[in-house]
């Protein structure tokens, strides 16, 4: 029987580039999702992506002195990257500014407002720009913003309105007769006693005095409102009202919305409002989960919460690897409540299940099978004592951890997987092997309790690929197994044969001195604080009191007439005619540049092949001994006269702007 196609989304990020760890969490949660249900054999469609529309933006860019889209673009390629280094396989990464959203968003403000349920008036109220929400007087929190705390502003403007009052019996009805819609069942007690029972309002969906947005296509004097704008690229990811609809009809509804819970509103009643407007069918469960805390506090780099902790994801990753990040975020942290991090929590995960346990039981097990029978699997043998009851356990796992997943629960999943893990390493200290290898009459008893440790590993690898990847991929390859296979091939117990080559393998997370490291974490904090604030004060003087370099003064504005890009040198060669020149060629997002360079006394033309450089595109083309340069090359130079390129600090895609 053909699986039914699974839709998974998360929500779309605003582009702070402040990334901390609290950005990874919903992320990591439905890349796991997505990967198992991959697993399953259903054809999965995975959506991410960036709202980059509206008033933060358009202030932004304008502060720093450059364009709304030269400012939003290198925090994508940010993003993108953040989410290649956590191993997250998302279908689409959706941009509010694509032409298809953008199209698609039009004809919904049309299909709406031909139906009557969008109208003009003036909008009165009350306006949170970080949030980008609109408030009543009765909403507000001590005169703040009822989800971020922050102060408020009133505005007056000319707008469009939906009329959300219309559909609050729709909404009642739909909570009433399918509870499963909103998750957890608390989430549903919040919107109908916060928003519906005391009475919905029709909500503002344009602004005049925002120009950073879609306009819409009645009056190209306004421009899309935020949440209509974000929340259709669910749909608009699909080729919703566009020429080809094969997606959307395939994949729509949704199979899950997850968000967190400061934006459930927007989801559980907003959406699905929008959506019964336009007679399209509602998703079947938006799960609304809880924050990250730092110090009781929702984790945020702009709040510096008092301890220093390293939030950074780039350093977690690259100090502790991607799947400890993971698994963090996917044990630790109550699925649908709020969950604390501390860099000792974080340890201590790693230390106690993935060195001790996990780690632990595999090179021992791989060990054994080395020193007794040279690396190559015995066969499976009779069972007696102990074996049944680890056979049992490993067997049963798959249905165990489908269960907790059809509920939504990982970390309950994962818990399963752990605690066979945990099983199978108090098998051997029942079976005591080394005491066996000691008796040549108990050989074949020694085979059967190492093939019974090695399936059992083998089930938990394959179980814990949505989760860990990459630890799941080493493990399977140890013991000569394809990392590709779906979860068919746990449905029983026996899956591995004698004879196989099993390599021994080193510890995949080696166990750390808590103490050492929370040292360390700590400096790597402070360090990239300073790193912030320093970036916030004015330029160094000299003791002299005066600028260290005397340079004229230049304004923003002539900053911003330069246009830096990240470029990719493919190929490279001296020029003929100097001994100083190099010709590059440069590619920069999906254009090829000849750039000529003086550079050829610090850099062979080998060297340069495959290194990211900073690239001046728009300094006017010249002809340098006989040949074309169509940029500059960004390097620094010391007192000696010594050259060294400009490089991205960390991996970025080519054509990502610099500012």
């Amino acid at each position: 029987m053909e699986k039914k196609p699974y839709y998974i989304t998360t929500p779309i990020y605003y582009p702070s580039g402040n990334w901390h760890i609290g950005h990874c969490y919903t992320t990591v949660i439905c890349d796991a999702l997505a990967r198992f249900h991959r697993m399953l054999g259903e054809e999965v469609f995975f959506l991410t992506g960036t709202d980059e529309h509206g008033q933060k933006v358009e202030r932004e860019a304008k502060n720093r002195g450059v364009t709304p889209m030269q400012f939003i673009d290198p925090l994508i390629a940010e993003m993108k990257d953040m989410w290649k280094l956590l191993d997250i396989s998302y279908s689409r990464f959706i941009r509010t500014t694509d032409p298809d959203h953008v199209a698609a968003v039009q004809n919904i403000y049309r299909r709406l407002y031909e139906s009557g349920d969008i109208y003009k008036a003036e909008y009165s109220g009350w306006y949170c720009t970080p949030c980008e929400s609109f408030w009543t007087e009765s909403q507000l929190v001590g005169g703040k913003c009822p989800d971020c705390g922050r102060p408020v502003v009133e505005q007056k403007e000319e707008s469009y309105f939906f009329r959300l009052s219309k559909y609050a019996p729709a909404l009642m009805k739909l909570y009433r007769e399918k509870p499963s819609f909103l998750q957890p069942a608390s989430r549903i007690n919040e919107m109908v006693n916060n928003f519906l029972k005391p009475g919905l309002q029709d909500l503002c969906v344009s602004r005049t005095t925002v120009k950073w947005g879609i306009p819409l296509p009645f009056d190209p004097d306004h421009c899309a409102y935020v949440w209509i704008d974000a929340l259709s690229n669910y749909i608009s990811a699909l080729g919703y009202a566009s020429a080809d609809e094969g997606l959307y009809r395939k994949f729509w509804p949704a199979d899950l919305h997850m968000v967190g819970k400061e934006i459930v509103r927007f989801h559980a009643i907003v959406w699905p409002a929008i959506l019964m407007a336009l007679g399209e069918p509602l998703p079947e469960q938006i799960y609304g989960h809880g924050w990250l805390l730092i110090g009781g506090e929702k984790l945020s780099k702009s709040k510096q919460n008092a301890k220093p902790e390293l939030t950074d994801p780039y350093e977690l990753v690259k100090r502790y690897g991607c799947d400890a990040v993971r698994y963090f975020l996917l044990r630790e942290i109550p699925f649908g409540s709020d969950g604390e991090y501390t860099g000792e929590r974080f340890l201590n995960r790693i230390n106690a299940d993935l060195a001790n346990d996990l780690g632990n039981l595999v090179s021992r097990t791989t060990a054994m099978i080395g020193q007794y029978f040279g690396g190559i699997l015995p066969a499976r043998g009779e069972a007696e004592g102990t074996d049944g009851e680890l056979i049992a356990l490993a067997e049963g796992l798959f249905g165990r951890v489908q269960r907790a997943m059809d509920a939504l629960n990982v970390p309950a999943a994962l818990a399963e997987i752990f605690g066979v893990v945990s099983r199978a390493n108090k098998y051997i200290d029942e079976t005591v092997p080394w005491i066996l290898a000691k008796d040549e009459s108990k050989r074949p008893r020694l085979g059967a309790v190492l093939y019974h440790l090695a399936e059992t590993i083998r089930i938990c690898a394959v179980l814990l690929k949505p989760f860990l990847p990459r630890a799941s991929a080493r493990i399977l390859e140890s013991f000569s197994q394809k990392t590709d296979e779906g979860f068919e091939s746990v449905s029983s117990f026996g899956g591995l044969k004698g004879g196989e080559e099993t390599k021994k393998l080193p510890p995949l997370f080696p166990r750390m001195d808590i103490a050492k490291e929370l040292a360390q974490m700590q400096k790597l904090a402070e360090a990239d604080r300073g790193k912030k604030s320093g970036a916030e004060q004015p330029a160094a003087e000299s003791a002299s009191g005066g600028r260290q370099d005397a340079l004229p003064e230049i304004g923003i504005e002539d900053f911003a007439k330069v246009q830096i890009r990240v470029g990719e040198v493919v190929a490279c060669e001296r020029v003929k005619k100097s001994e100083k020149l190099l010709h590059e060629t440069v590619k920069v997002g999906d254009e090829l540049r000849s750039v000529v360079s003086g550079i050829a006394k610090f850099y062979t033309p080998e060297e340069m092949i495959g290194k990211k450089v900073l690239l001046v595109v728009n300094l006017k083309p010249a002809k340098l001994c006989g040949v074309l340069s169509e940029g500059m090359i960004l390097c620094a130079e010391d007192g000696a006269g010594n050259l060294v390129l400009l490089s991205p600090e960390k991996p970025i895609e080519s054509g990502a702007s610099v500012r």
